[in-house]
């Protein structure tokens, strides 16, 4: 049967706007693939913007090269059309169960992620001109029946596509995670194809063909709910092999993936892989991160990031501290706060001097009471996306300075003046440009190596660290600790740098290069 032959089947009013079903629905599955691959490749590889750029651009491109491929089996546009959806539901279903494993076991993920992102591409490339073979039919002659013809196809293009948009993030991530959301998108592709091959294919093809198509969807339909099933435990098995210790809780939240491993009493805090914290050698840091903002004689403290509960647990050890608000984007972060990690942080984010809060650092400081607090404890992940490039600019610091009361102090944790000490100093300077008077600090945590901070003040003469003399004993800092601390060897010595801004995060940059 010739392409038009096929395409009258699809002419009467019934079967379009089953086609059309099907293509919002192949649309929306579409885009869950890619949504599903850039989300993954950013919890394992940190993805950026040019990770990002690549991917969206490898993939545009290859939904070119997919319309160019498919244009010599226009003639049999129908079976064309359900033998691409069954290989893009597999393809798609299998891609970030493949992609997990491939980085956990072989560290192969680059290559599988762009094996992925071409063959998705160009199989969701190949639907358009397949749909418009098929929508056309034999009556449609006219410029304006063609564009009638388009016109619907791509409603439905884009309406799937927007369905899709919204179903990842808000549905299939939260409830599903990333392996079983892309199997289970899979599933809704292959039934799709299996819809569009009853009502079509059985117009231009044998029953016995029929009936190995139908069988085939089936297979692939098994496979795929067999990877529904087994997710968790190809998931588990596959993040085992990721971290030394045994990990006893886990979390993928609509902003990141939470790890918690322990070995004997090493309790560790990763953040999409990084570590955020270990008990063995914790109180280094947070005692270097809280007290010297103290040193004013705080009474209320506002904290923002720190959602481990480990700064609020120090905070409470003074009784002047009176009032902590902690600012947390990831309630998920408190969850496992109040129950794994309580431990750990003394069940402090339960305390009734505590008030925590839920949102995105900037967006509070902007929408916050004239409140002002202090001391401001900045405790937030190190900025290697442009999502977290935003709270290490100078645009932030200066929100900061809105909650600063007059004498109050700000301390940031600033990464490693060793290991990326680029990204250090241009802290510094970011902080420096907002208007504040600064003194950088540093101390060895073991688990992270030298590590950095800044100690800000509105006053024109930068603060000088100082332990409280109402501190609690502490198990690292003391006031020769801090004094040293401000001292910095010549390979690590201070770099004037250009501040970062939210117009340029240039923050971001330094923490992809590393050391130089």
């Amino acid at each position: 049967m010739t392409a038009t032959q096929e395409a009258a089947v699809v002419t009467s009013a019934r079967w379009r706007a089953v086609l059309l079903a099907a293509v919002a629905a192949c649309a929306a599955c579409g885009i869950v693939y890619e949504l599903a691959l850039l989300t993954l490749s950013t919890s394992l590889e940190g993805g950026g913007i040019i990770a990002v750029s690549l991917i969206v651009a490898g993939y545009v491109a290859a939904l070119g090269l997919g319309a160019l491929l498919v244009k010599p089996l226009l003639a049999r546009a129908a079976v064309t059309f359900v033998a691409v959806e069954a290989v893009l539901g597999i393809v798609g279903g299998l891609s970030a169960a493949a992609l997990y494993v491939a980085f956990a076991f072989v560290d192969g993920s680059t290559l599988v992620l762009a094996v992925s992102t071409a063959l998705i591409g160009c199989l969701v490339g190949a639907e358009v001109p397949l749909l418009m073979t098929l929508l056309q039919g034999s009556r449609m002659s006219g410029a304006a029946d063609t564009g009638r013809a388009l016109a619907n196809l791509n409603a439905a293009d884009y309406l799937g596509a927007l369905v899709g948009g919204l179903v990842w993030p808000f549905l299939l991530l939260p409830q599903l995670g990333m392996i079983r959301g892309a199997a289970a998108t899979g599933v809704v592709n292959l039934v799709a194809a299996g819809v569009v091959a009853i009502f079509l294919l059985r117009h231009v093809v044998s029953r016995r063909q029929l009936a190995t198509a139908l069988g085939t969807l089936t297979v692939a339909l098994a496979l795929l709910v067999t990877l529904l099933v087994r997710a968790r435990g190809i998931e588990t098995t596959s993040r085992q092999r990721l971290y030394t210790d045994p990990i006893v809780a886990y979390r993928h939240s609509a902003y990141q993936e939470i790890v918690l491993t322990r070995r004997g009493d090493d309790l560790r805090l990763y953040l999409d892989g990084g570590l955020q914290f270990s008990t063995r050698d914790e109180y280094r840091y947070t005692e270097s991160l809280v007290y010297p903002a103290l040193g004013n004689g705080a009474r209320s403290v506002l904290v923002l990031g720190g959602g481990d509960g480990l700064a609020a647990r120090e905070l409470l050890r003074l009784n002047r501290i009176q009032q902590i608000v902690q600012v947390e984007l990831d309630p998920a972060v408190i969850d496992l706060a109040r129950t794994t990690m309580r431990e750990a942080n003394g069940g402090s984010l339960d305390n009734p001097r505590v008030h925590v809060v839920i949102d995105d650092a900037m967006n509070w400081l902007r929408g916050a009471e004239a409140e002002t607090f202090d001391a401001v404890i900045v405790d937030l992940p190190d900025p290697d996306t442009p999502v977290l490039g935003r709270l290490y600019s100078t645009e932030f610091y200066g929100l900061v300075g809105r909650a600063l009361a007059p004498g109050g102090l700000m301390v940031v944790q600033a990464g490693s003046p060793f290991s990326t000490r680029t990204a250090f100093w241009r802290t510094v300077s970011s902080v420096q440009a907002a208007g504040y008077a600064v003194t950088p600090y540093h101390v060895y945590v073991p688990t992270f190596g030298d590590w950095g901070f800044v100690l800000a003040g509105r006053d024109d003469t930068a603060p000088l660290p100082t332990v409280p003399p109402d501190a609690p004993p502490l198990r690292f800092l003391d006031q020769r600790v801090l004094e040293a601390a401000t001292a910095f060897s010549d390979d690590v010595r201070p770099r004037p740098l250009e501040p970062s801004t939210l117009d340029n995060p240039r923050i971001v940059e330094d923490m992809r290069r590393g050391y130089d």
